[in-house]
């Protein structure tokens, strides 16, 4: 009796973390079709050093299998897999999940596993209120005449049987495309997760649901959605369904068209810019401010070689009026995400030179103020930044670390105080 083949080699794994210098890689590992996937996403620095490439981590985080290796993306700052989940769905303006069903605690896997873990908890939502019924179209053939006969088929299937009836059937039943979406997702989550737990629980839900013959199949149904009152309670499933079908990243969640990302990644970067863009939205509309419009005008570029030289583009505009008793003309306040550890290092000269073109070309000189929001793992912070040069004083740039511990809601809480100071501030005092 031969001996018995010896089990194959782990895949080999590498760990990038955003703030860790670059990791060597093998140029065995890391070639043809996975090193162009590598470029095409933009998840890793990728530089050349003899016979290794260097891979550094950008803001992305998540795991990527690839042909001969494993990446792990790990984020920069600690943030719980619930409270991740409560981001997403603020950003969306879209109710948080029920928390008595959460299990999203993040292991040695990062966020890889958070999506699926979504997923599965709003199926588990949908099984427990009902799954929405409808009339679905069945071609079956049958002995009676029962819904509305297939003619085409009758004539080039049956060659003159008559015991035979090609049928067109309206069935009441589970099978609508609402559900079929969900069945596909979870039965290819149950493909992708690596926690043996998990993993049951996907396999155990997909049970429940009906499924396409393929998986890919679904995402038709996705691109051809139509929500009303009687299936929007499916919106939550269908947008962690369509991240884990077609491969979408955090870019595709908070933007229903297109799937961009093309790997289960998530974006914190964005996801970041999103959060901090409703928490000002709010913040202003409250003392009686709004999101400034594209027409309100862009700080430009003229007389370039090209006329492609894009905008300068703050994260976040917002317009005020006025003051009572001041003329009656809008003010202007730029919020700039940063998804950077400013809570313990100096804001960069790149950012700052950023902001004070922002200060310069939105702001009057009574208030030369700009806002920079980064998440703060140790509570909230508060600093402010005097840029001033031989005229005097050039701008205000007022550095807020958000509690990515807390919620949206309470996190806000300084940024809301810095504008609302700011909505109502004549002169340039902080």
């Amino acid at each position: 009796m031969p001996p018995a083949a010896p089990p194959p080699a782990a895949t080999p794994q590498v760990v990038l973390t955003g703030f860790d210098e670059a990791k060597p890689v093998p140029r065995t590992l890391l070639y043809g079709a996975d090193l162009a996937k590598l470029r095409a996403l933009k998840v890793v620095d990728i530089r050349e050093r003899g016979a290794d490439y260097l891979l550094k981590a950008r803001d992305k985080s998540g795991v990527l299998q690839l042909e001969r290796l494993r990446l792990v993306l790990r984020p920069k700052f600690t943030v719980a897999g619930d409270r991740l989940i409560d981001w997403l769905c603020y950003a969306r303006r879209q109710p948080p999940p029920d928390s008595t069903l959460r299990n999203w605690l993040i292991g040695h896997e990062g966020y890889a596993e958070l999506v699926p873990a979504a997923l599965l908890h709003e199926c588990r939502q949908l099984l427990a209120r009902g799954l929405r019924r409808a009339y679905v179209r069945r071609s079956r053939v049958d002995t009676a005449l029962r819904g509305r006969l297939d003619v085409t088929a009758q004539a080039t299937r049956c060659f003159g049987a008559v015991d035979r009836l090609h049928l067109e059937t309206f069935e009441y039943e589970d099978g609508g495309w609402e559900n079929l979406v969900c069945g596909a997702a979870l039965t290819v989550a149950a493909q992708q997760v690596p926690d043996a737990r998990t993993r049951a629980l996907l396999r155990e839900t997909a049970t429940h649901f009906p499924r396409p013959p393929r998986p890919a199949d679904a995402l038709p149904l996705l691109a051809r959605a139509q929500y009303t009152r009687l299936n929007q309670h499916y919106r939550a499933a269908h947008g962690w369904a369509r991240m884990v079908l077609a491969g979408g990243g955090v870019r595709d969640l908070l933007d229903p068209y297109g799937f961009a990302a093309r790997s289960l990644l998530l974006d914190l970067s964005t996801l970041w810019e999103h959060v901090v863009r409703r928490m000002a939205a709010d913040a202003a509309a409250g003392c009686g401010g709004r999101l400034a419009g594209q027409a309100e005008g862009r700080i430009v570029t003229a007389g370039g070689l090209t006329d492609k030289d894009p905008p300068f583009n703050p994260d976040v505009l917002l317009a005020f009026p006025e003051p009572d008793g001041a003329p009656q003309t809008t003010r202007f306040l730029v919020v700039d995400a940063k998804y950077k550890r400013y809570g313990d290092k100096n804001v960069t000269s790149p950012d700052r030179h950023q902001l004070l073109t922002y200060i310069a070309g939105y702001t009057d000189a009574a208030a030369p103020l700009a806002l920079v929001v980064h998440p703060s793992e140790t509570g909230p912070t508060r600093r402010v930044l005097r840029v001033t040069g031989p005229r005097g004083l050039l701008g205000l740039i007022e550095v807020l670390g958000l509690d990515t511990s807390a919620s949206p809601e309470l996190a806000a809480e300084p940024l809301r105080e810095s504008i609302e100071g700011f909505a109502g501030r004549v002169g340039v005092g902080v």
